[in-house]
This record gives C-alpha cells, sequence and structure tokens, in this order.
C-alpha cells in the first residue's frame, strides 16, 4: 500500500489579500464566505481537499492587521498566529505589486518559524505591467527565505495546480485525519450564520460596524418541508441597530431576502428565514462575550 500524505497548512496574510477565495478554490467547495471588507473572516476555519494519496488540510485564517485594539481585534490576530505555530506548512500570501505595513506584521510574525513556507503572490490578474512581478517577487524573496514561490489569481484559477504540486511535495507522510468526504471542520448552523453575516457585510459597505456577528437562534422543520431558521444579528451599539434595520426595516428585509436564498441554494431545501436584530453592548472587547457568541478566544501564553 503506497504511503499517503497530510497536514495542515496555515493560509496567512494581510485583511483581503485573498485567503478565502484561495481556499474556497483549492478545495472545490465555499468554506469561507468572502467580501471586499476586512475582518470577513473572523474563526479558524478548516478547508479540506483529499486527493488519492494527499489530503490537504487548509486554515483559513483572520488577516492580521495592525491598529485595533478591542478584545476582538488581539482574538484575530492571536488566532492567525497560533494557526501558523501548529502548522505544517504555512502559504505567506501577498498581493501582487502592493506592500502594506500589515504585510510587514505578517513578515514579523513569520520570523523564526522553522516551518516551511511557501510565498504567495495573489491576485497577479490585477498586475498591467507583467514586467514589474518578478522584480517585486525577488524582492520579496529577499525579506525571507522560502520553500517556494507560486504568483497565482484564485478567481482565473491561475497556477493553482502549480501550488498543489508544491504542497504535495511539501506536507509529511502522514494518514489521513479526516474522513474523505469532509470539506470542512465546521457546522451547518456555524456556516448559515456566516452566510447571513456575508450578506450583512455587503448591504452595509462603508456604514458596517464591524461589531456585528450572527447567531443561529432557532431551527426547526414546518409541516410544508421547509425549516422554520431564526437568526440573530447581535450589535454592540444603539445606534449600530438602527443602521441594521435600516429605514422601515428597508435594509434587514433586503438582507433577510438575499440570505434566504443563498441559504436556500447551500441546503438544497426551502427556508423561511427570520432575522432579528439586538444590542451586546461592547460584545467586540468582552471576552466572555466573545465565548458565548461562539468565537475561539486563544489560550493565554
Amino acid at each position: 500500500m503506497s504511503q499517503t500524505r497530510a497536514g495542515f497548512i496555515a493560509v496567512v496574510g494581510r485583511p483581503n489579500v485573498g485567503k478565502s477565495t484561495l481556499i474556497n478554490a483549492l478545495v472545490g467547495a465555499r468554506v469561507s464566505i468572502t467580501t471586499p471588507k476586512p475582518q470577513t473572516t473572523r474563526h479558524r476555519i478548516l478547508g479540506i481537499r483529499t486527493e488519492e494519496a494527499v489530503q490537504m488540510i487548509f486554515v483559513d485564517t483572520p488577516g492580521i492587521h495592525v491598529g485595533g485594539k478591542s478584545a476582538m481585534n488581539r482574538m484575530l490576530n492571536q488566532t492567525a498566529t497560533d494557526s501558523v505555530r501548529d502548522a505544517d506548512c504555512v502559504l505567506w500570501l501577498v498581493q501582487s505589486g502592493r506592500w502594506t505595513d500589515e504585510d510587514a506584521e505578517v513578515l514579523e510574525r513569520l520570523r523564526g518559524l522553522r516551518t516551511p513556507v511557501g510565498l504567495i503572490v495573489t491576485k497577479v490578474d490585477l498586475v498591467k505591467a507583467k514586467t514589474e512581478l518578478m522584480p517585486f517577487i525577488a524582492e520579496l524573496s529577499q525579506r525571507r527565505p522560502v520553500e517556494f514561490v507560486v504568483p497565482i489569481s484564485a478567481t482565473r484559477g491561475s497556477n493553482l495546480e502549480s501550488l498543489l504540486e508544491e504542497l504535495r511535495r511539501t506536507l509529511p507522510e502522514s494518514p489521513f485525519l479526516y474522513e474523505t468526504d469532509r470539506v470542512t471542520d465546521r457546522g451547518e448552523h456555524f456556516r448559515m450564520a456566516e452566510i447571513i453575516r456575508e450578506k450583512l457585510f455587503m448591504s452595509l459597505e462603508q456604514e458596517l460596524p464591524y461589531a456585528i456577528t450572527v447567531e443561529i437562534e432557532a431551527d426547526e422543520p414546518m409541516d410544508d418541508g421547509r425549516r422554520h431558521v431564526s437568526a440573530v444579528i447581535w450589535v454592540a451599539r444603539d445606534s449600530h441597530k438602527g443602521i441594521v434595520i435600516g429605514k422601515k426595516g428597508a435594509r434587514l428585509k433586503q438582507v433577510g431576502s438575499e440570505a434566504r436564498r443563498a441559504l436556500q441554494a447551500e441546503l438544497g431545501q426551502g427556508l423561511h428565514l427570520q432575522l432579528w436584530c439586538r444590542v451586546k453592548r461592547g460584545w467586540a472587547d468582552d471576552e466572555r462575550a466573545l465565548a458565548s457568541l461562539g468565537y475561539d478566544l486563544p489560550d493565554a501564553q
């Protein structure tokens, strides 16, 4: 019997560098929500790709960022850092042609790491002058030694097979760690809450108060074969509640309609969705509140 390989691959980078988009493309399933907004990913989410002899367990991490001082900001950065420490391989994502202070913060957290690191230069389809790409990659490679470099476009599927080949060579020999038919470690209610939050993020645009989270409160079968789902949108201030609900409830109704359609497509089943907006003051800066809302607080170091 041939030896199998398996391992955890931490995907790290600043916010909006393309981590969740890449993982969804590599897994071939939508395991993480994606929006153009920072802090879309707030949890450690696994995306699992199983081939004949290799199981790749991608760890989607919150974007490492600077400036935020709340308990949630600290949790996001620590969650990403812990995922790097526990991984068998790290994919360090940097957007092509762009280097920021937050990229420098990611690099700082990779210093001294003995785990194999691959440099993934993302969104190469956005680079107009391709001649600028190689000097940029050379500059990044000088900042930190890496095992391999792969420029990609996850949205177009460019060079993903080259990345998979590198991972097949890099992961350690190991039995598979998850059932071969699993694509994520997260349960159905978590994914449902994330889809609702995604629609909320996209609706709020620049008005978004980031102290918003979603919790599934009830999920019951209905006589007509549909499911009745009730979800709570938690906000941190009374003023945020008005923004979420909108004038005469218009925004909440719009978000509910879009989320219901997305959930029905995800579940393959009819759905009656009821959304409520409630205030839990200061929850994003309260570790007990974060824990009660399902956030995984990192262990004290």
